[in-house]
């Protein structure tokens, strides 16, 4: 069944910002969503379990589930199985466990962190801090967004910081919020981004 509704748990407010400004141009108009930040990926995690159980009570059969998590410096595949038991424990049918009608949560990993989306669509950041270099993209370390080392938000920060942007620190909230609007969910060219673009629209569909 078509969702119309999306609950959607992330990690913290920058990837509840950068959400709110691409969901409303990704989704139907028809659809609604709303997003729930935690403090943190540990809290998150902490959390989920219990906040699984409550959905499994109630939640309605054309409403589905989105948890977002960084990465990080994690085992991919050992966190997609911590989120995909808490579901199995809570007796909801994930996306991996199903056919692509019949589940009700699916878990999405950024790869390392929200920031790797953003170089995977520079454009949308151009539009925003224009001073930075069309090029950064085209150079070894940022040419695969999911790939980067050392720490996407770091990388991103010591890019933008060479541009004249956030000499104080990134403002992680408010670049998301801004990045967010102008983000092209066509055009990213993250892997981690497409798969959790892919879920969104076969769930809205």
């Amino acid at each position: 069944m078509t969702a119309v509704h999306l609950e959607v748990l992330v990690e913290e407010p920058s990837m509840e910002a950068f959400l709110r400004g691409l969901l409303p141009r990704l989704l139907p108009e028809d659809r609604s969503f709303q997003i729930y930040p935690f403090e943190g990926k540990a809290d998150l995690l902490r959390k989920l379990p219990a906040r699984l159980r409550g959905y499994a009570r109630w939640l309605p059969v054309d409403w589905r589930i989105v948890v977002v998590v960084d990465r990080d410096d994690e085992d991919c595949r050992e966190l997609k199985q911590r989120l995909e038991q808490c579901a199995f424990d809570a007796d909801l049918a994930t996306r991996t466990s199903q056919s692509a009608s019949g589940w009700q949560i699916v878990n999405r990993i950024a790869i390392e962190e929200l920031e790797a989306w953003y170089f995977g669509d520079w454009s949308a950041v151009r539009s925003v801090y224009t001073r930075v270099a069309a090029t950064i993209p085209s150079r070894a370390a940022f040419r695969a967004p999911d790939a980067i080392a050392g720490g996407t938000w770091e990388a991103f920060e010591r890019v933008l910081l060479r541009y004249g942007y956030f000499e104080g620190g990134l403002r992680k909230i408010e670049a998301a919020r801004t990045i967010g609007l102008a983000f092209d969910p066509k055009r990213c060219s993250s892997p981690s981004f497409r798969i959790f673009r892919d879920a969104i629209l076969e769930a809205t569909a």
